[in-house]
């Protein structure tokens, strides 16, 4: 009795071991595009965004381990355009739990007409922002026929002197998004207020992108927020 119990524990911790979430990274592979080997009894998460999840992804995955697979899309998601080509490939045939999404930092670049980037204030943004309202409107109406539970984490601040966009103009951006949002029934996963609260200690100077520790933070918020969706289905 005491060998089958041992041999029943022994076959238990196997199981367990061969279903725990894995990420597995190539040589020189950013680990925020590892393959994730999920353990099915844990629900699904996709994060879709820009260089701004892809900085949070890893730490993300580490505080959901055991409460969810968390996979993103393969690439940085761009501007709103972007979306708009590959939302169909992006979401693939995935029975999603949840989907955190973001676009904004890379519509309000600026641009000049041939597709060049120039310098903050010349030319004009990538997508403006009457564009951007469409195209955002047109993502949220195909996210929501995955049925998953949606989440809107908003634009991060763009700090004085970012290279290729103005301070503060996210702001507008994301006046637009949230109007979306509330219309239908969205939740805001208010990134940018947290920034801006304590830009000197996340944020790298002159540069929309996060130090390491910024992005353990985002992470944080972004668990806390998925967490709260996940809890809702149980």
């Amino acid at each position: 009795m005491r060998y089958m119990l041992l041999s029943a524990m022994i076959l238990g911790l196997v199981t367990t071991s061969v279903q725990a979430q894995t990420y597995k990274t190539k040589p020189k592979q950013n680990p925020a595009f590892a393959e994730v080997v999920e353990d099915p009894s844990l629900p699904r998460v996709l994060i879709i965004g820009d260089s701004i999840s892809i900085g949070y992804t890893p730490a993300l995955r580490e505080l959901m381990k055991g409460e969810a697979n968390v996979h993103r899309i393969p690439t940085n998601g761009g501007p709103t355009t972007r979306g708009v080509d590959n939302i169909e490939s992006w979401l693939g045939d995935g029975n999603w739990d949840v989907i955190h999404f973001n676009w904004g930092l890379h519509d309000l670049v600026y641009m000049t007409k041939d597709g060049q980037r120039t310098e903050a204030g010349v030319g004009q943004h990538q997508v403006p922002i009457e564009q951007y309202e469409q195209n955002l409107r047109k993502l949220v109406k195909r996210l929501k026929e995955t049925d998953a539970a949606l989440i809107w984490r908003n634009t991060t601040p763009v700090p004085k002197d970012s290279r290729g966009r103005l301070e503060g103009e996210e702001k507008a951006y994301n006046e637009v998004a949230a109007k979306i949002m509330a219309e239908n029934g969205i939740p805001v996963d208010d990134h940018h207020t947290f920034v801006m609260q304590h830009m000197s200690e996340v944020q790298k100077p002159k540069d929309v992108h996060f130090t390491s520790n910024g992005s353990a933070r985002l992470a944080e918020l972004a668990a806390k927020s998925i967490r709260k969706e996940l809890k809702k289905q149980d």
